[in-house]
């Protein structure tokens, strides 16, 4: 079975061997029929796979090495890319990564983690777990963005953070709260895009936006399946039961109220056509920006606290939420008595 193919794509793997059998031999009109004629049915079947993936499926495919990272989108959508390095205050974290651009013309931040391809990369990215200098970063970049009034693009796809002895030393946590709190505050857009895995306090030390975009087989969850079943059952190999629990698909945030829209991916997933991908994250970020930034910035923080307050609430009906902020109750900031 090819690689890049998943576990439950073993059907598929089948038809794609037949093909490259076929396009080995000399060319033929009939030969070539049957080549068209198994494409389409790896099409067909790729269709009925992903049309109806289970959770556990979808983490498989948010965790595919070969879907489109940071580094991926920088290199379609954006131009000028100049990357800003270091915390001033330890050092550099290779799984974030953050830099000035420019979107369709005009200027802009972006940020995001970055987990590597080959086995190289992959270390010296850490695999994408961020440690407490790469919050710190972001932050040090989105202040710079704020001070010249550039929105600001994230995309998420880590596992979580660094859960290292040395990362617990310098103030993970830390660092993290401190970036919820200072991202909820920021006065130019944000729009946040989870990619690929939204794993725990990782995605949301740079998670906080205006609008939350998920890509349609991304995930976004408080914690992994394996912890998950590690800590309710003590058995990791109950994984499949806890990502269903978990709800952690793109279907089940979107009717909760924890993201805004699911970004459609190409057939089979980000990872069998990056460009396409791109376009389609394209199209969403130019909406969701134009919106965002067509609000004054006392509207779009006290939309973005609204929206923050909102989740978790038992008495919101989410569906209804996620159907936009005119379809549930706003929540105004409390006042403060002196």
């Amino acid at each position: 079975m090819p690689a890049e193919l998943l576990d439950f794509e073993a059907p598929i793997g089948v038809l794609l061997k037949e093909i490259d059998a076929l396009s080995l031999m000399p060319r033929s009109e009939a030969r070539a029929r049957d080549i068209a004629r198994l494409k389409r049915r790896v099409d067909e079947m790729r269709r009925r796979l992903f049309a109806a993936l289970t959770p556990w499926q979808c983490v498989q495919v948010a965790r595919h090495p070969g879907r489109p990272g940071t580094l991926d989108y920088l290199d379609r959508l954006f131009t000028d890319f100049v990357e800003i390095h270091g915390d001033r205050r330890f050092a550099d974290d290779p799984a974030i990564v953050c830099g000035m651009a420019r979107y369709h013309g005009a200027p802009a931040l972006v940020v995001g983690h970055q987990k590597g391809r080959t086995t190289k990369e992959k270390i010296a990215r850490n695999f994408g777990y961020a440690r407490p200098e790469g919050y710190r970063k972001a932050l040090r970049a989105m202040r710079l963005a704020e001070k010249f009034a550039r929105p600001i693009i994230v995309f998420v796809d880590t596992p979580a953070a660094f859960p290292g002895i040395e990362s617990e030393e310098r103030g993970v946590a830390e660092a993290i709260a401190h970036n919820l709190r200072e991202m909820s505050a920021l006065a130019v857009p944000v729009i946040v895009v989870v990619s690929g895995e939204g794993g725990s306090g990782g995605a949301l030390g740079i998670g906080v936006g205006d609008r939350v975009l998920i890509q349609q087989y991304a995930i976004f969850s408080v914690i992994p399946p394996e912890g998950c079943s590690a800590i309710l059952w003590r058995d990791s190999n109950r994984k499949v039961e806890a990502a269903s629990a978990l709800k952690l698909t793109a279907p089940d945030l979107l009717a909760a109220g924890i993201v805004d829209q699911v970004v459609p991916e190409p057939l089979g997933g980000a990872h069998q056509d990056a460009g396409e991908a791109a376009r389609l994250v394209d199209e969403a970020l130019v909406r969701a920006l134009a919106d965002v930034s067509a609000l004054s910035v006392k509207q779009r923080l006290e939309q973005r606290y609204d929206r923050l307050r909102r989740m978790g609430r038992p008495d919101v009906d989410f569906e209804a939420a996620a159907a936009g902020p005119s379809a549930a109750p706003p929540l105004r900031r409390p006042s403060r008595s002196r």
